[in-house]
């Protein structure tokens, strides 16, 4: 036995797992399956763990003592600060959300083939969410041409996605987790058209495209245009990012553009390519799904010659409560996302940590907020300006935070708590711009109704935030002696259903998986 004398902080880790059942992991109490653990890597920790309530009996006694006290209730929560990358944090987001991120056609592939009388083909067991026309990527590929992005020229059989590009190389096992994801759509030669001549600008097409085969739905960001002049639209105003209001078989409408777009018909050999991703939001009635998670915290090893012997602390039934997305003036955007669980447990000697095989999400590098934010832009909502004016040019520093108010439900002869609860799905947040006029001081008196998007966008991906509705608070200006004037603006999200019937959410994100060099 070699007790040590302390523990260092630097050798815990951190590891979560999706419950079978609130408080159960797969294949615990009966549970099928076997638990999948992610790794993440915090930057700090804010209440991790079990706080035990105690009650001291307090009897009428000519001592005037008390006596020692009775456990009677533990309070389980955690949290924790990460950086924000691309990918490592989209699981929990959708615990967040009390939703189920809406992918789009994404497969393993169970072997890439080359073949000299055929176009190369991805092998795969589905080909369900893929069609004729659209732009996929490959990823976790050993051969790199494997992991570009290619044209989906046919789909031959149930398991089969032809693409244009014949540059694949063979590979008859690839690596666990290899896939191929829906990025986009290239369209045929001269078939779209930017309208403009209603209230709002259009996408129709010129053959007989459906555009409800492509996903989309209303609130999700597009983007518009290729790397190369051919598949974009010639003028520059009708490429970049979109905000999509509605979609039909014949158009798609467009509510949101950094520029105020113009009419055009394209014009003999333009494959224009629009580029879009995954979607998350706050759902509604049977779409609500509520995640659990097993949280798990490495705390090193007590006996330094049982060095495998690793002890931990696992909070049970952990619901989100709370997320706030931090943008820091030059520095890393960061995220703080709080649990509220329903127990919490130590493990340690033999039966040792819960996690194993855990999975690392794919490399990506930390957005930070001095080059890898496009936009943060709060204008107000119109129903005929695709592009009004922003309420400000720059800010200082922004937060965006979704608040579940989840609470834990106690009962009689339960240490802890049986379920918890969630309350009203509240989304709010605050930023701090320089002033330069006072439109957005007016917005403020006015109760106008504005609208909020965040965008990050680094390493040919991206993320972008969007809040359909918002009511101004503060506004009061901050005015300091050799300093910029500044406005902090607080900001309380509805539904944007009082917008439009389509935007039926408080917010809503999209996971670009990719975007061309142009973003």
């Amino acid at each position: 036995m070699a007790q040590v004398n302390k523990i260092d902080s630097n050798i815990t880790g951190l590891a979560f797992a999706e419950e079978a059942v609130l408080g159960s992991l797969p294949g615990e109490n009966g549970n099928a399956g076997t638990p999948v653990w992610y790794r993440l890597n915090p930057n700090s920790y804010s209440d991790f763990g079990g706080e035990i309530v105690t009650v001291a009996p307090n009897p009428i006694n000519p001592s005037r003592q008390r006596r020692k006290g009775q456990t009677t209730d533990l309070n389980a929560s955690g949290g924790f600060n990460h950086n924000l990358t691309f990918e490592n944090l989209t699981r929990l987001m959708q615990g967040v959300m009390f939703a189920t991120i809406r992918t789009k056609g994404q497969e393993l592939v169970t072997a890439v083939d080359v073949d000299t009388s055929n176009p190369d083909e991805y092998e795969v067991a589905l080909t369900a969410g893929f069609i004729v026309g659209n732009l996929v990527k490959g990823r976790g590929f050993l051969n790199s041409a494997n992991n570009g992005v290619n044209v989906v020229t046919a789909i031959t059989t149930d398991t089969s996605v032809e693409v244009a590009d014949s540059a694949l190389v063979v590979e008859a096992s690839p690596p666990t987790g290899a896939d191929i994801v829906v990025i986009g759509h290239q369209f045929a030669g001269d078939d779209l058209n930017i309208v403009v001549s209603g209230d709002l600008p259009t996408i129709t097409s010129d053959g007989s495209f459906n555009f409800t085969t492509l996903g989309l739905i209303p609130g999700q960001w597009i983007y518009i245009g290729g790397d190369l002049t051919a598949q974009s639209f010639v003028s520059a105003a009708n490429n970049g990012f979109k905000r999509v209001r509605a979609v039909s078989a014949t158009a798609i409408t467009l509510d949101k553009s950094f520029l105020a777009m113009t009419a055009e018909s394209l014009s003999s050999g333009q494959t224009v390519r629009i580029y879009y991703g995954d979607v998350l939001k706050n759902e509604d009635a049977a779409d609500i799904v509520r995640r659990s998670y097993n949280i798990e915290r490495l705390l090193g090893a007590p006996d330094s010659s049982e060095p495998t012997e690793i002890q931990s602390e696992v909070l049970i039934g952990a619901v989100p409560n709370e997320f706030t997305l931090n943008i820091p003036q030059a520095d890393l955007a960061s995220v703080d996302i709080t649990f509220v669980a329903t127990d919490n447990v130590q493990r340690t000697g033999p039966t040792g940590a819960k996690q194993s095989s855990v999975q690392i999400f794919r490399t990506a590098a930390e957005y930070n907020t001095s080059s890898d934010v496009g936009r943060i832009r709060l204008s107000t909502v119109s129903q005929t300006d695709e592009a009004p004016a922003a309420l400000f040019a720059y800010v200082t520093e922004a937060s965006l935070i979704v608040n579940n108010n989840v609470s834990p439900n106690k009962a009689v002869g339960v240490l802890g708590a049986f379920d918890v609860t969630a309350g009203t799905f509240q989304v709010s947040g605050s930023v701090t711009a320089y002033f330069s006029n006072v439109t957005a001081i007016q917005a403020v008196r006015n109760n106008a109704d504005v609208t909020l998007d965040i965008s990050f966008i680094k390493d040919n991906t991206g993320i972008i935030y969007d809040v359909p509705l918002i009511s101004l608070g503060d506004g009061r200006l901050s005015v300091e002696i050799d300093q910029p004037i500044t406005l902090p603006l607080s900001n309380e999200a509805a539904s944007g259903e009082d917008v439009s019937v389509n935007l039926d959410h408080t917010l809503c994100i999209t996971y670009f998986n990719y975007l061309p060099n142009a973003a």
